[in-house]
């Protein structure tokens, strides 16, 4: 299917251990679509997923080492421009900053803000709650089984 046209890497943070990415598949179909309704040629690469709820001590000490995924993953292909997928505080800075360093046309595609859980009818944040709800389990004020509820609570669901 290459004939000439531009190719358009499209730079996906997708993974399965980052639930607030977990879309992006679906974001990345669409974005193939209308790069090919563009005229252009669409090649989707992976970089590293920052997930906060998984990542220790925290997803910010990873920023950096995204972004330079992100730069020598472009450098490293023939690509004429790029789209970005990224969503949260710290992905999409990473992959800015990457993408800003080789100097191509750049679109940012948010995947939007991960919307809180639910659990017992209260909003659970994804990362915060289940911070400190691990340390309310460690002072006894919190029983395994309910931090384990909450936590398959915290994202874009409603747990009773």
């Amino acid at each position: 299917m290459f004939d000439g046209r531009p190719v358009i890497g499209i730079c996906n943070t997708w993974s399965e251990l980052t639930p607030c990415n977990a879309h992006f598949r679906q974001i990345a179909e669409a974005v193939k679509r209308g790069v090919l309704e563009a005229g252009g040629f669409p090649v989707e690469f992976p970089v590293m997923s920052l997930g906060e709820t998984l990542l220790r001590p925290t997803a910010m000490l990873f920023r950096n080492l995204v972004s330079m995924d992100v730069e020598e993953s472009i450098r490293a292909n023939p690509i004429d421009g790029v789209v970005l997928l990224c969503g949260c505080d710290k992905t999409t800075p990473a992959l800015i900053m990457g993408a800003a360093s080789c100097d191509i046309p750049t679109i940012v595609v948010s995947g939007g803000p991960m919307l809180n859980g639910k659990f017992r009818g209260k909003d659970i944040g994804s990362g915060t709650n289940l911070f400190s709800m691990s340390e309310d389990v460690r002072a006894g004020r919190m029983s395994v089984d309910d931090f384990v509820g909450a936590e398959a609570c915290m994202s874009r669901v409603d747990c009773h």
